[in-house]
């Protein structure tokens, strides 16, 4: 699948638990000057059933990855999606178009997990994924630099900056993708 032949992009947007994933998605899909359909693949998962099990130690799905690709495929050929995940590396590179991913303070992340309840080791797992950069890391060995971008998610500001840069980007790409597919 050509990722010029799409109408609109497919974005990932990413990071560790905690970092405003969904918050920006949700936003971004709302002011997008094209239309993007907000997959919360943490909700599909569940939804869909796309699982292997339920790890209770961990309180998380073991996700059946091929299930899951097999299921966002049909959306990802047509475009205009935004991918919202705790990871990325499982999206193949030829689905994205740009990579978003979301840091935060650690002090502050730990209390974002606190208050939504995280097990005491879940929210240690995570600090230290997020001070290693481990999210950021993945999206950087798993797709070509110039399309992941790194963006802090501390606030209400951050979170407004954040997403008119995307609609910025997705600006450029339809004006990019529609002079490519008047010259083909």
């Amino acid at each position: 699948m050509a990722a010029n032949s799409r109408q609109s992009p497919v974005i990932i947007i990413t990071g560790t638990p905690g970092t405003g994933k969904t918050t920006h998605a949700e936003m971004l899909a709302e002011e997008s000057p094209v239309p993007l359909k907000h997959v919360n693949v943490s909700e599909w998962v569940r939804e869909k059933g796309l699982y292997e099990d339920f790890d209770e130690e961990w309180q998380s799905y073991n996700v059946d990855e091929d299930k899951l690709l097999d299921e966002l495929e049909p959306l990802i050929v047509e475009g205009g999606v935004i991918l919202d995940w705790h990871t990325c590396e499982v999206f193949p590179e030829r689905w994205a178009d740009l990579v978003v991913v979301l840091r935060c303070d650690h002090s502050q992340l730990w209390d974002r997990l606190e208050k939504r309840g995280y097990p005491l080791k879940k929210i240690q797992e995570n600090n230290s994924a997020e001070i290693m950069e481990v999210v950021l890391d993945e999206a950087r060995t798993s797709y070509p630099s110039e399309i992941v971008i790194d963006l802090k998610s501390e606030g209400t500001q951050d979170l407004e900056a954040n997403v008119a840069r995307i609609i910025e980007w997705i600006a450029a790409w339809k004006k990019d993708h529609s002079a490519t597919s008047i010259g083909d």
